[in-house]
C-alpha cells in the first residue's frame, strides 16, 4: 500500500476540522483558541507540502520546493503568533487576573 495524495489531504482535513470545531465549541478558554488555530495552520502545512511533493517537476513553471518555502514562512507566522498571543495573554492575566474570553471585550477603549 502506497501512501497518496489523498491520505494527506485526508489527514489535512481532519486536523482542519478539528481546529475550526474546537473554536467553536470552546470559546471559554484562550489558550485552547490559540492550540486550535495552530493546528489549524498545520493543517494547511500538510496540504502545501503534499501538493509540492506530488508537483510534476517537468511543466514549465512549476518549482516543486515552492510549497515547502511557503510551509516554513507559515511556520514562522504561527511562530510568532503564539509568542506574541502569549505574551498578551500574560500580561492580561497579570492585570485581570484571569484570562477568561467573555471579559477580553472590557479592554476597549
Amino acid at each position: 500500500m502506497t501512501i497518496g495524495l489523498s491520505h494527506y489531504l485526508v489527514v489535512a482535513a481532519v486536523l482542519f476540522v478539528i481546529g475550526v470545531f474546537g473554536i467553536f465549541v470552546n470559546r471559554k478558554n484562550v489558550i485552547i483558541i490559540l492550540m486550535c488555530v495552530e493546528l489549524i495552520l498545520l493543517a494547511v502545512n500538510i496540504n502545501l507540502v503534499a501538493f509540492s511533493a506530488h508537483m510534476d517537476p517537468t511543466v514549465a513553471g512549476n518549482n516543486p520546493m515552492a510549497g515547502q518555502v511557503f510551509a516554513l514562512f507559515v511556520l514562522t507566522v504561527a511562530a510568532a503568533e503564539a509568542a506574541v498571543g502569549l505574551a498578551i495573554l500574560v500580561v492580561y492575566f497579570r492585570n485581570r487576573g484571569n484570562i477568561a474570553v467573555e471579559d477580553i471585550d472590557l479592554m476597549k477603549g
